[in-house]
């Protein structure tokens, strides 16, 4: 009885871990890659680009969490999300840190030629005789020069100051463009307002260049606004190091002025996510758009309001020369039949 005991005790284990053998992979595909829902154009883009050749080339299901950028990144960190598609890598000190620590890595060089600073429509200093517009700030030439026009961009709600657009609040950029008031001395002489969104943002520019009224902004590229207007980029001292540290830190009582980190833009993922998919790491290592085919898009999805899933279904096919490449060829065959 003891022996026929034991053997169907041997028998219900070896069942047992058969089962779990065969029910792990299954769960495992069951369970999504997180992608952050990143709510600025061309990260939804992206996203959206990434989503589909992981779901229909590699068969994954995936989902988007919301949130800010540094909710996101702290999330990242933690394997609560997996994949940031835009990840401007190094910019924050959340990032940073988790890097340093091993948790995140910058996978690939994603979008060549980016860049980000403080804007005013061309006709601001040069006006613009076919629409009746005079120049009103025809000096105006790099950031520092602002103290002088403040009630150029004056503020309804405060007419004493002038009105910068800032990042909408949460975004890293929205931390060092209020730092980046302090250290050219123009905190109290403007006004740091901050948008709710990239949509609210967008609209208050396109708004004011519309009528013909004087904005400055913070914006960055690639972008579909950059493609549509004239706009002139205001000039910084060149970048350092020790003074970028100042303006990413909230705290620090003494921002320094410099221009922003040069742009890389590449796709941030967790340590686990890295280790669980290496053949979809090496795809992302291999993500590169050219920027021109990038706005173009990013114009059509937006004068059609298109949802970004749809508008990352029309680049793939529009532009296979420019996907193919990052994948095996039974991936990319796998792809492009699902876009048939």
């Amino acid at each position: 009885m003891r022996a026929i005991r034991t053997l169907l005790i041997s028998a219900m284990t070896a069942l047992s871990l058969a089962l779990a053998a065969v029910s792990a992979p299954l769960q495992a595909a069951e369970t999504p890659i997180h992608f952050a829902d990143l709510n600025w154009e061309s990260g939804s883009l992206i996203t959206g680009i990434l989503r589909h050749i992981v779901e229909k080339g590699y068969g994954l299901p995936t989902d988007m969490l919301p949130g800010t950028t540094i909710t996101l990144e702290t999330a990242l960190s933690r394997n609560d999300i997996q994949v940031i598609g835009e990840e401007w890598a190094g910019r924050s000190p959340v990032w940073v840190k988790a890097e340093a620590e091993g948790k995140v890595f910058s996978l690939g060089d994603t979008v060549k030629g980016a860049t980000e600073g403080w804007w005013v429509p061309e006709y601001v200093i040069k006006g613009d005789p076919a629409r009746g517009i005079k120049a009103l700030a025809p000096e105006l030439r790099s950031v520092s020069d602002l103290s002088r026009y403040k009630d150029v961009f004056k503020d309804p709600e405060a007419p004493s100051k002038g009105r910068f657009l800032n990042s909408p609040i949460g975004w890293t950029s929205e931390i060092v463009n209020g730092q980046k008031l302090k250290a050219y001395g123009l905190n109290d002489s403007y006004v740091n307002f901050r948008s709710g969104s990239g949509a609210a943002l967008d609209a208050e520019i396109s708004s004011s260049i519309q009528r013909g009224k004087p904005v400055l902004f913070y914006y960055w590229s690639p972008t579909p606004l950059l493609g549509k207007h004239k706009l002139i980029q205001l000039e910084e001292p060149p970048f350092d190091a020790k003074a970028w540290a100042t303006l990413t830190d909230p705290a620090n009582p003494d921002p320094q002025p410099t221009r922003s980190l040069p742009s890389k833009l590449s796709i941030g993922v967790s340590a686990p996510f890295k280790q669980q998919y290496p053949q979809i790491t090496a795809f992302f290592s291999k993500v590169e758009i050219p920027i021109e085919p990038l706005n173009k898009a990013l114009a059509q999805m937006s004068e059609k309001h298109q949802d970004p899933r749809q508008a990352s279904e029309d680049f793939l096919k529009a532009h296979p020369d420019i996907w193919q490449p990052w994948l095996t060829q039974d991936i990319a065959a796998k792809v492009s039949a699902s876009l048939k």
